[in-house]
């Protein structure tokens, strides 16, 4: 298993997310419903909004998975946030990174991943909107762009402050 690099601008992209002040937060509809329309969509059995703090990945929206967070060392959005594009895993048993896992030789399984940065107001990957799968799958590149346009509304819905919500 690899463990996640540390982006460079670690400092400033943790001080970006805990500015946001979301991590350890209740469940909200108005971002539940963006990981149960791309479950949906894409026929996946876990969507997920996926914030990577300095030690854990936290779901603010978990559609699929009983968990409300895992360590950051195993997980997969911990790569995906030192990407631009969409960040893939097609078979993960092929996949020297991640086939010995624990989240792959163990719950919930993960065969396939795909995961859209999150980026806060100033630019830093904060998190993912991703999808995961039991099985081995290909995303099309209209899939991927669809992906990021899911994770564009989630960044959104983020960065819009308080006080401007109806």
């Amino acid at each position: 298993m690899k463990v996640p690099i540390i982006p460079d601008n670690e400092t400033e992209r943790l001080c970006s997310l805990y500015n946001l002040a979301i991590l350890d937060t209740a469940p909200e509809q108005r971002y539940d419903y963006i990981p149960e329309k791309v479950k949906s969509y894409f026929n996946v059995p876990i969507a997920l909004i996926s914030l990577v703090d300095c030690e854990r990945q936290w779901f603010k929206s978990s559609q699929g998975l009983d968990v409300t967070e895992t360590s950051r060392e195993i997980s997969f959005c911990g790569h995906a946030i030192n990407q631009n594009g969409v960040y893939m895993v097609n078979d993960t048993f092929e996949d020297e990174r991640f086939s010995d896992n624990p989240l792959v030789i163990g719950e919930p399984f993960i065969r396939f991943y795909a995961g859209a940065p999150i980026k806060s107001d100033e630019g830093y990957s904060i998190g993912t909107l991703c999808i995961i799968d039991t099985s081995p799958r290909i995303l099309t590149e209209n899939d991927q762009v669809l992906l990021r346009e899911f994770a564009d509304m989630v960044e959104r819905e983020l960065n819009v402050p308080d006080e401007t919500r109806n």
